[in-house]
């Protein structure tokens, strides 16, 4: 009851059903965003975790407020906390990744493809050397394609975005600014909680006038990875993986168990669920510095979104 696996409001229009989130649009040119608790990892659903969807909604919150001054985002109001209604923008085709260490474990993370042999990869030269989970040089943007329904991101570089047309040069080097500039400011807020922000993805896209704004959300356990600071030097000296406050732990499990782009997908087991929604918890009181308590109104969650939605009816 407590779960939000869906989140269909048919009294709402134009719905469309992301992996994670659930968007409607309303005429005057606003988007309803619902944050399910699905989870999703190697471009698939994996499972729900409790709270999860009102956890992440109020983490991109502070993280929203916290970096309006360096581009603008595109929220306007909070009416539940698992909602966000927001200017409805045209998203544009490539996620902006900053990674700042060599990890991953997605086909697409620079370490996978480090671990392979790969050099040169994202229009960008690697020293050889380097070990897992090492502090790259420098933060690097490692941009993707954003894959339809089914598919998988494809790795891209600066020059394939403009010769493609993905991106004119002026909305490449906007999005590469304000995506650098964002993850310096992630980076030393959560150094100051005792985390260390290792890579991140941002999506953008343009409003009716075609100014680019910050969409989707910022600096999330799903859309980011954390490490404990006080732990990173003594693991990576031996040789360990980082403790993480992100969904990367599961998709070690899963890599554990499978080739996740290939094989069937193990079921996720329900202590590991418990596990996770803990971890969420953590990481939005650690990131934020605030207690975390759940909204329980309504017999179940939808029951209460719906209530906090029906002025949009």
């Amino acid at each position: 009851m407590r779960v939000l696996s869906d989140a269909f409001i048919p009294e709402l229009p134009n719905h469309y059903k992301g992996k994670v989130r659930e968007n409607y649009d309303l005429p005057d040119g606003r988007r309803i965003i619902i944050a399910t608790d699905r989870l999703s990892a190697f471009d698939v659903i994996l499972t729900a975790i409790p709270l999860k969807g009102e956890l992440l909604t109020q983490t991109a919150r502070y993280w929203f407020e916290e970096t309006a001054d360096i581009c603008p985002n595109h929220v306007l109001d909070y009416p539940d906390p698992n909602v966000v209604v927001g200017t409805r923008l045209d998203i544009l085709p490539v996620e902006i990744v900053v990674r700042d260490y060599l990890a991953g474990t997605t086909s697409t993370s620079v370490l996978t493809k480090y671990k392979n042999g790969e050099r040169d990869m994202y229009g960008i030269r690697l020293p050889d050397g380097l070990r897992d989970n090492e502090k790259l040089p420098q933060a690097i943007i490692t941009p993707t394609s954003k894959a339809l329904d089914g598919g998988h991101d494809e790795p891209l570089t600066r020059d394939d975005i403009l010769t493609r047309g993905l991106l004119s040069e002026e909305q490449w080097d906007t999005v590469s600014r304000y995506a650098l500039a964002l993850f310096a400011r992630g980076k030393a807020l959560a150094a100051k909680r005792g985390l260390i922000l290792v890579d991140t993805k941002y999506e953008f896209g343009t409003d009716r006038d075609g100014k680019i704004i910050l969409a989707d959300e910022i600096h999330t356990p799903d859309s980011s990875r954390y490490w404990l600071a006080e732990s990173y030097k003594q693991r990576f000296e031996a040789g360990e993986r980082p403790q993480s406050f992100d969904k990367d732990f599961i998709r070690a499990w899963v890599t554990a168990r499978c080739d996740p782009y290939t094989d069937r997908i193990p079921k996720i087991p329900a202590e590991l669920i418990e596990q996770t929604s803990r971890v969420y918890t953590q990481a939005y009181e650690t990131i934020t510095g605030k207690t975390f308590t759940a909204d329980t109104s309504g017999k179940a969650v939808l029951d209460r979104i719906r209530e906090n939605l029906r002025p949009y009816f």
